[in-house]
């Protein structure tokens, strides 16, 4: 069931006519995690406990704002903040002030860096709607693997995409490269880039005619593709879409 289920996610990525089919399927499911999480489901314990110990990161945190419900996040990180004063008044009151070495650096008395910035980082890494996005990530990217080597029509579904973002682009040659044997390497490896080469020319294209149209010779000629050339460019080199309008709560 599950292959099943991630294979309709991955099919319909591919066919979404995005311009990274990846892209496409972490913003439907960051929107589905946001909601998720400030639906009903914020009232429910085991959820909250969840979100207190994974915490968010500042990228989540400014969409939870922007999206709304304002009870739900005034809940959420209620429970999240008592949460980090408990475990930062343990390691406040455990920290020992450094001495300023040869070279001035602050360390402890025992020469390690002091613990408490480590326990604030270590914090900061990790975020419950990120750790919930990459778990189907990763299981979307072995569903690639095992449709290569099961469906012969796949990678023409592939072929027929807009390609992929360098971010994801990368992702998908590792876990290609680590999981395929090496019949299926010397089909895919060759249409992936092959594929990637033409794409990101079409985007170059699309680009360079944007700015040719600024001249006033050509201000009477088509458009062609151009006129969103900035932000596709923009999501094949870094992933993402920089033009989404913010996701609110519509209910």
């Amino acid at each position: 069931m599950k292959e099943k289920l991630y294979t309709i996610e991955l099919h319909d990525a591919l066919t979404s006519g995005d311009e990274c089919p990846f892209c496409w399927l972490e913003r439907k499911l960051e929107q589905e995690a946001l909601e998720f999480v400030l639906g009903s489901s914020y009232m429910e314990s085991d959820t909250r406990d969840q979100t207190d110990r994974a915490g968010f990161c500042r990228h989540h945190t400014k969409a939870m704002f922007d999206y709304g419900n304002n009870l739900g996040n005034a809940w959420i990180f209620k429970t999240r903040l008592a949460w980090l004063r408990q475990g930062l008044k343990k390691e406040m009151d455990g920290f020992a002030p450094g001495q300023k070495g040869m070279f001035g650096s602050l360390k402890k008395k025992d020469g390690q860096e002091s613990s408490l910035r480590g326990w604030i980082r270590r914090e900061e890494s990790h975020c419950y709607i990120c750790g919930r996005v990459d778990e189907t990530y990763q299981r979307v990217l072995d569903t690639f693997v095992y449709q290569v080597k099961g469906e012969k029509e796949f990678l023409d579904l592939v072929r027929a995409s807009q390609g992929f973002c360098i971010h994801h682009f990368g992702d998908l040659v590792e876990v290609c490269d680590r999981k395929l044997g090496k019949k299926e390497k010397d089909q895919v490896f060759p249409l992936l880039f092959e594929q990637m080469e033409r794409e990101l020319s079409r985007v170059q294209e699309d680009i360079d005619w944007l700015i040719e149209k600024y001249d006033y010779r050509n201000r009477d000629k088509d458009w062609k593709n151009s006129q969103d050339a900035v932000q596709r460019v923009m999501q094949k080199i870094t992933g993402g879409h920089p033009a989404d309008p913010v996701f609110q709560n519509q209910k």
